[in-house]
């Protein structure tokens, strides 16, 4: 047991000791919602942290069990998509901690903070350091740099991270642990959060006041919009003739979709969606057109094309977003950019950032909209939007019929998980050709149905994410969507849902290659070059070879996973179904292999993405590439509204 001091102010502790309890008491508050802001944590123990943060997380463990649990993982990258996972179905109000050893542990949640951080989710990292004394210098698994040898691995944090300090001295502890928490709850700062500890310094003891271990309240900032801005955004919006709205994550993060829902319904204003906005607004609502941008559907960008106003409502405005500053087309185009960062609101040159919570923007925009004489599009241009929607919506229903073909497409694939799917599961993807069929396929049911990470786009985050989601939301199935090159970054985790228990659905898309990056390649004339899983042929070239005899469904069952796998042929689709049942139906982690073919595309949405391609080459590929690149490049806008 720790150790009260004789005035019972304060208790004797290690460091370790001291911020595991404080982070078992902190909470987040967002209106009537209250929980736990670090439900639990995850580890992985050497040298470093297994005496420091390790040994705290033991004791406890055994003085208050279930406090702060503990959970095994098997990769320390994975271990904060987990945790980026539950964030999101969270809402942004709940994370999971992760603690690392020292040198590689540690480096290797670098990928992991920079996604979290890239993707507007909060994440707290703990990575361990080597000696603050510097006695047993240079220690194992340090990096010395003659040139500053106070550099450490977790230096390299400082870039990734909203909040980057190090425990050097005991007593720093307090303010630090206390800005972490700061920034973690903070709508507009949050992200990478990292509390470099050196492994002395974790296990050194020290006075720590009793106050600093009380449960602490960190309440959620909901601004208001400004009475200016918000006049000025209104009077743009009553003089639009073709506006449409762009809905991001903040949206989803905010909880606002009630607000979207009655926004667009007073107004007729029509809606598209980033990756992080989907859910904003359910498939078959009249306004939402899907996806907009490099991934998004036809419909939604031919309405983005002749767009005048664009409402940004809580989205970062990628290149995806904007299709490489191509999505917009009119030349007088304004911004009304609604963001609780004001770095996302003055994006684009915006004259007319409104720095709000985006439930609270929203609530006033409509009140302001509908007051006096209410705004709302024409006949026509809503005629139009409906028009749009239902072409797209048959185009949809034609990409997933079954055809037949021995190797399915993607989109077929994705249908048959649509139709099998309840309205309340949770799709996940991160990375590949999926991402763009998803955005442009997928018909979001549910606020939070649709978790596709693609902020960073990380290759593996898929299985780790799936188990975050169920963590998060464990009355949802979450189906994982995974293609063989991003199964094989990161699939250990499989283990951890074994483990622990945790159903998730894994549908595993075997192309042999990455078929993603092969389309991408073929755009850019370098004809899928390097794309192929296949046996290094005799002109030492990936291109001709053999394909590897891999067998994924035997690795997952390996580790005691359920697996099922579909058999190419005329009845894949239906087969897919039945197994995707049986899978649902489970009260385990399943997998489901399926074979399918990579040449077959989803619909073309009529967007586009800025690849660069050679300015001169002798591959007539290549050649014909460029020329169409430059087509494509002489419709880019500065977007400056």
């Amino acid at each position: 047991m720790t150790r009260l001091s004789e005035s019972g102010t304060t208790r004797r502790m290690t460091v370790g000791q001291a911020l595991v309890e404080f982070l078992a008491n902190q909470w987040t508050v967002d209106g009537d919602v209250r929980e736990r802001t670090i439900p639990g944590i995850f580890g992985i123990f050497g040298h470093g942290n297994v005496a420091g943060v390790g040994q705290a997380i033991k004791q406890l463990h055994v003085e208050q069990p279930g406090l702060l649990p503990y959970h095994q993982a098997r990769n320390e990258q994975a271990m904060v998509h987990e945790a980026v996972g539950f964030a999101r179905m969270h809402r942004r109000r709940a994370t999971f901690a992760s603690t690392a050893s020292v040198g590689p542990g540690a480096a290797n949640m670098l990928t992991a903070a920079a996604l979290a951080t890239t993707n507007r989710l909060p994440a707290l990292l703990l990575p361990s350091d080597t000696f603050a004394t510097r006695t047993t210098d240079p220690v194992l698994q340090q990096i010395e740099l003659p040139h500053d040898t106070s550099l450490q691995v977790t230096d390299a944090f400082r870039p990734l991270s909203r909040y980057f300090d190090r425990v050097e001295r005991p007593e720093q502890l307090f303010s630090i642990a206390l800005a972490a928490m700061r920034v973690l709850t903070d709508p507009a700062e949050t992200g990478a959060v990292t509390i470099a500890l050196p492994e002395d310094v974790q296990a050194e003891e020290f006075d720590v006041p009793v106050a600093f271990l009380q449960p602490r309240e960190w309440h959620v900032r909901r601004p208001l919009p400004e009475h200016g801005p918000l006049a000025r955004a209104v009077e743009a919006i009553r003089a639009a003739k073709r506006p449409v709205v762009v809905a991001g994550g903040g949206v989803l993060y905010s909880g606002a979709e009630d607000e979207l829902r009655a926004f667009v319904e007073a107004t007729g204003i029509p809606v598209g969606t980033s990756q992080a906005g989907g859910g904003s607004l359910v498939w078959d609502h009249p306004q939402y057109l899907g996806g907009i941008g490099a991934t998004g559907t036809a419909a939604a960008n031919a309405i983005a094309a002749q767009a005048d106003v664009v409402i940004g409502i809580g989205t970062r405005y990628s290149d995806f977003t904007t299709a490489s500053r191509t999505a917009f087309q009119d030349p007088d185009v304004t911004f009304v950019n609604v963001n609780v960062a004001s770095f996302d609101a003055y994006k684009h040159g915006s004259q007319l950032p409104l720095i709000a919570d985006a439930r609270e923007a929203l609530v006033a925009l409509t009140a302001a909209l509908t007051t006096a004489s209410s705004y709302a599009v024409d006949a026509g241009y809503a005629a139009e939007v409906a028009s749009r929607k239902q072409e797209w919506d048959r185009t949809v229903d034609d990409a997933f019929a079954p055809s037949g073909s021995a190797l399915p497409g993607q989109p077929e694939i994705i249908g048959a998980v649509q139709e099998v799917s309840d309205p309340r599961d949770v799709v996940i993807q991160a990375a590949g050709s999926l991402p763009g069929d998803l955005h442009k396929l997928w018909r979001v049911r549910d606020a939070l149905g649709y978790h596709v990470e693609y902020a960073f786009s990380c290759m593996g985050y898929e299985i780790a994410g799936g188990i975050g989601v169920r963590r998060g939301a464990p009355d949802r199935d979450a189906i994982v969507m995974v293609g063989d090159g991003s199964y094989l970054m990161l699939h250990t985790e499989l283990v951890t849902a074994v483990a622990e228990g945790i159903k998730i659905i894994v549908v595993l898309i075997q192309n042999h290659g990455y078929a993603s990056i092969g389309h991408l390649s073929e755009t850019v004339g370098s004809e899928r070059y390097g794309t192929k899983y296949r046996y290094l042929d005799e002109t030492r070239s990936f291109e001709n070879g053999d394909p590897l005899p891999v067998d994924l469904a035997a690795n997952a069952r390996s580790y005691g996973v359920d697996v099922i796998e579909v058999q190419p042929g005329p009845d894949a689709i239906e087969d897919l179904k039945a197994a995707l049942r049986q899978a649902k139906a489970n009260d385990h982690t399943t997998l489901v292999h399926i074979n399918s073919d990579p040449l077959v595309y989803a619909p073309d949405g009529d967007g586009w993405w800025d690849v660069p391609v050679a300015q001169t080459s002798t591959l007539e590929s290549t050649r014909n590439a460029r020329a169409e690149y430059e087509q494509q490049v002489a419709s880019q806008r500065p977007l400056l509204g």
